[in-house]
C-alpha cells in the first residue's frame, strides 16, 4: 500500500523539530569540551590549540569549535537561556551568542536584559542587540575593540597574469560601512535587462566610483548620551556596520551635519529640526 506523501506543512514542522533536537545535541556536547579543557585534556594533546582538537577529531569549524566551549564555559551565568532554549523559546545560535557576550562583560553580565531580547529577534539581530548592550556596559572596551579592528585592517593590490587587478583585503566596521555607503547605489541593476550578478555590479561600481565619484555621505544615528560619551549609553547606528562607538562617533562628527530628531516612547518620530553644520565653511 502507498504511503502518502507528507504534505509542506508536515514536512515544515519535521524540520523545526530536528533541529531543535540538533540544538539540544549541541547544548549536551558543550559540557564534555569545556570539560576536556579544564581538565587539561585538549591543552595535552598536542595540537595548538583547544579548538584544533575538536577541529580534526570532531569535524567542526573553529567557530563552531570555539562557540562549543565557550556556551560549555558560561552555562552557569545563563541558566535561564538555556531553559528558554530548552522549551525552544530560542536556539542554539541565541545561546551562543549569550555565552559570548558573557565573557566580554564577565561580572557585569545581566541575563535577564539580554532574554527578552533573544526571545524577541533572531540569532543575527541579537547579536546585532548584543553589542548595544556591551557597549552600554563598558563603552571603553568596545572602542578598544574597534580601534583594534582599524589597526588591523589592510588591503593589498596584485596584478594577475592577464593583467587582472587582485584585491583582497580587510576594513574596519567603519571604513567598511563608508564603502559600502559609496558602492551599494552604484551597484544597483540598470534594468530589466541587466543580467549582472552582485559581485559584477560591485566590480563596476568601484571603477565608476574611482573614475569620479563623489566621497560617500554617511547617516550615523545616536542618542545625545552617546554623543556626550556617557556612562550606560548604547552604541550609534550606521547602515552597513555593527554599533560603532562614542569615541569614533566623536571623531566622526568633527565634520558633519548634525540633525535633531525627537521620538516617542515606542521609537517614532515626532520633530525632526534642521541640519546644521558642525563647521562652518569659508567666509
Amino acid at each position: 500500500m502507498l504511503q502518502a506523501s507528507p504534505s509542506a506543512d508536515e514536512m515544515a514542522q519535521e524540520l523545526v523539530l530536528r533541529e531543535r533536537q540538533i540544538a539540544l545535541l549541541q547544548l549536551e556536547a558543550s559540557v564534555p569540551a569545556c570539560q576536556l579543557l579544564e581538565n587539561g585534556f585538549l591543552e595535552d594533546a598536542g595540537y595548538n590549540s583547544p579548538t584544533d582538537w575538536l577541529r580534526f577529531n570532531c569535524h567542526l569549524t573553529d567557530k563552531v569549535a570555539s562557540d562549543r566551549i565557550q556556551v560549555g564555559e558560561q552555562l552557569a551565568a545563563m541558566p535561564a537561556s538555556v531553559e528558554a532554549m530548552r522549551a525552544g523559546e530560542i536556539g542554539y545560535g541565541h545561546l551562543t551568542v549569550m555565552a559570548r557576550t558573557a565573557a566580554a562583560v564577565g561580572k557585569r553580565f545581566e541575563e535577564s536584559r539580554l532574554l527578552p531580547l533573544a526571545r524577541k529577534h533572531t540569532p543575527g539581530k541579537f547579536y546585532y542587540k548584543s553589542l548595544h548592550y556591551r557597549h552600554s556596559i563598558d563603552a571603553k572596551a568596545y572602542c578598544e575593540e574597534q580601534s583594534e579592528q582599524e589597526i588591523n585592517h589592510h588591503l593589498s593590490l596584485s596584478t594577475s597574469e592577464s593583467g587582472h587587478l587582485l584585491i583582497n583585503g580587510v576594513l574596519d566596521p567603519i571604513g567598511g560601512a563608508a564603502v559600502r555607503t559609496a558602492l551599494e547605489p552604484l551597484a544597483q541593476k540598470s534594468g530589466a535587462h541587466d543580467d549582472r550578478l552582485l559581485p559584477q555590479r560591485y566590480a563596476d561600481a568601484l571603477v565608476e566610483l574611482a573614475s569620479g565619484g563623489k566621497p560617500a555621505n554617511l547617516q550615523v544615528t545616536a542618542t545625545i548620551e552617546t554623543l556626550k560619551g556617557l556612562a550606560g549609553a548604547a552604541g550609534a547606528e550606521m547602515e552597513f556596520s555593527l554599533p560603532i562607538s562614542s569615541t569614533s562617533l566623536q571623531r566622526m562628527a568633527c565634520d558633519c551635519s548634525v540633525t535633531r530628531v525627537l521620538l516617542n516612547q515606542e521609537s517614532v518620530t515626532i520633530d525632526v529640526g534642521r541640519s546644521k553644520r558642525v563647521i562652518s565653511g569659508a567666509a
